[in-house]
């Protein structure tokens, strides 16, 4: 089997010597999930056909890196090669050491039933049965397509555990002592607090963030944890083919209109990749959307959100930034004041905040005076 060293290699590679999962991982021939896969190009996404190259095939699948497998709805599965879709990724398999990060936070027992939110390629509840047994492990996806290829491949392989469609938002099949999301979600459902056993531990990132909450369930039917130090970045749960309508118009008109003028304190930034800043934005403004390019030596930012605001910042350097907005809410102003609070204190109190979720859903995240609520 040419895949096995490149497999051991992998494990080698995201797990530590006596990692309870380093043996799951050199398992399992991670090649089988991704027979295709899309990568984004200059006109758009192209397919990759692993199987018309299977050295290609073997170097991305056994690399620590995702691969995605659909945009806007569109399988790399079977597609034309000459079609190159345009959108957002809707379906990945996600890089094998964000995996075992999600798994360790979940503190997974060898005796532990699962509920693996997010089956995707079918590689991570691989995994899960691998080192679980089938009978452990229940994974759910809102694409029925994503369910059944799964659920071939790991047939294939001699593995069956339970995997179903079914919208992660809404009702949950069975009882679990660990809920384990590896999609973004919009908040916690009161689903899955009712289908947490009491003692159980549920983790999962919250959409447009790159946070890790961990909570665990108790007796009195609430759960409690923190937003972990490490970050992720998951795809935000939806619940059909595509994700729906958001900023995408306002965003493009963002760049060229002209509305209010103000000049900020602070340069421009690219708030998508400053990650704790990008999530404090996430949680005060949900729905936000982000653009940043550099023209001719000029730094350009825009911001928009599906209820008609927007914004637009321009800078050369550490120059302060021209900005224009317009809309119900001026966005570059929500954004100075949380960089303002930023440097004022020294960090953002979003990372490392205690969290309690309340049976309906109802999560209140809370650190050093400073509190958001996450509402189901």
């Amino acid at each position: 089997m040419i895949w096995r060293p490149r497999a051991e290699q992998l494990a080698a590679a995201v797990t530590h010597p006596h990692s309870p999962w380093r043996t799951a991982v050199a398992a399992v021939p991670r090649h089988v999930f991704i027979p295709q896969w899309w990568t984004r190009e200059e006109h758009g996404w192209s397919l990759h056909d692993g199987p018309a190259d299977p050295d290609h095939w073997l170097n991305a699948a056994y690399a620590d890196r995702s691969l995605i497998t659909a945009v806007a709805g569109h399988h790399a599965d079977g597609a034309d090669p000459d079609h190159h879709p345009t959108g957002r990724p809707t379906s990945s398999a996600t890089l094998p050491s964000l995996l075992i990060q999600m798994y360790r936070h979940a503190r997974i027992g060898p005796n532990d039933s699962v509920l693996d939110v997010g089956t995707g390629s079918g590689y991570g509840t691989a995994l899960l049965a691998q080192r679980l047994g089938d009978a452990r492990v229940t994974s759910i996806d809102v694409d029925k397509y994503l369910v059944e290829a799964a659920r071939e491949r790991l047939s294939s392989l001699g593995r069956y555990p339970l995997v179903e469609t079914a919208d992660a938002t809404g009702a949950i099949p069975g009882v679990y002592d660990r809920i384990v999301a590896t999609v973004g979600m919009p908040h916690i459902p009161a689903s899955w607090l009712a289908a947490l056993r009491p003692g159980g531990r549920l983790v999962t990132t919250l959409a447009g963030t790159s946070l890790i909450i961990t909570a665990d369930k108790h007796a009195a039917g609430h759960a409690a944890g923190r937003v972990e130090w490490d970050r992720a970045g998951f795809m935000a749960a939806r619940s059909g083919r595509d994700y729906p309508a958001d900023a995408t118009d306002q965003l493009t008109a963002a760049w060229t209109t002209h509305g209010d003028v103000k000049i900020s304190p602070y340069p421009v930034v690219d708030v998508e990749q400053a990650w704790d800043l990008s999530s404090m934005v996430a949680l005060t403004i949900p729905g936000v959307e982000h653009g940043y390019r550099v023209e001719h030596g000029r730094r350009i930012a825009v911001m928009a959100h599906p209820d008609g605001s927007w914004a637009r910042a321009t800078s050369t350097g550490p120059q302060p930034a021209s900005v224009h907005q317009g809309g119900p809410r001026r966005l570059w102003d929500q954004l100075d004041a949380i960089r303002e609070q930023w440097l004022t204190t020294g960090e953002l109190p979003v990372r490392g905040a205690r969290v309690r979720i309340e049976p309906t859903g109802r999560t209140v995240l809370t650190r050093s005076g400073w509190h958001t609520v996450v509402r189901p």
